[in-house]
């Protein structure tokens, strides 16, 4: 079996790229993250937790209805690596199905939770037929509260056409990966960029 292909950025002739949240939906900040979107008519992709979508359906509903994609992120949010090939299908079968049962449409890649993968899991994305998404700014680290300038100041030397930027919106407080969006989005818009989704970020890839 194959492995799945892995894109950190896409190499794009536009001036596209695409913002992802890992870890929700969160009934508390997700909501946040989509007004700012909304007031300036970009899309994002949410790589989700099937246990979430479970709890949140109506936070997902509203995310799909106002235009944004859904990644996968397993159901539970193990560690990948440690887990069996067997299990780690299963972790991508049920949070595939949540997300069909709650907005009726199937996600089409995966981001590993902890970033975390090994050929096995690469295997696994090949069977599903997803594109395994990284990021090219990880090392903001958002989800451990290292400070709003920290964060927008370590993303924006990744910021170039074909970006894949990750942010979390979901677990704790999220106030600092909030306040860093809020100044990222209207400065990417000025400089001329578009954020689309994953998936319309992967459509525009040459060879």
């Amino acid at each position: 079996m194959k492995a799945a292909q892995m894109f950190h950025e896409v190499k794009t002739p536009d001036k596209l790229l695409a913002i992802t949240f890992d870890d929700g939906p969160n009934p508390d900040w997700t909501p946040r993250f989509l007004q700012v979107f909304q007031q300036y008519g970009a899309k994002a992709t949410f790589y989700v937790h099937g246990t979430n979508m479970e709890k949140y359906p109506d936070v997902a509903k509203r995310m799909d209805e106002e235009g944004h994609e859904f990644g996968n992120h397993s159901y539970s949010h193990p560690h990948m690596a440690s887990l069996s090939k067997e299990e780690q299908t299963e972790e991508l079968r049920r949070a595939e199905q949540i997300i069909v049962d709650v907005i009726g449409k199937r996600p089409s890649t995966f981001r590993p939770p902890y970033l975390e993968y090994n050929d096995d899991l690469l295997a696994v994305c090949e069977q599903f037929g997803y594109p395994v998404i990284h990021a090219t700014n990880p090392d903001t680290r958002d989800w451990d509260m290292p400070g709003t300038e920290h964060i927008v100041n370590v993303t924006r030397p990744e910021v170039r056409a074909g970006s894949i930027l990750l942010f979390h919106d979901g677990f704790g407080d999220r106030s600092q990966s909030l306040a860093a969006i809020q100044i990222l989005v209207p400065e990417l818009i000025e400089q001329g960029y578009k954020l689309v989704t994953i998936s319309e970020l992967l459509a525009t890839e040459i060879a």
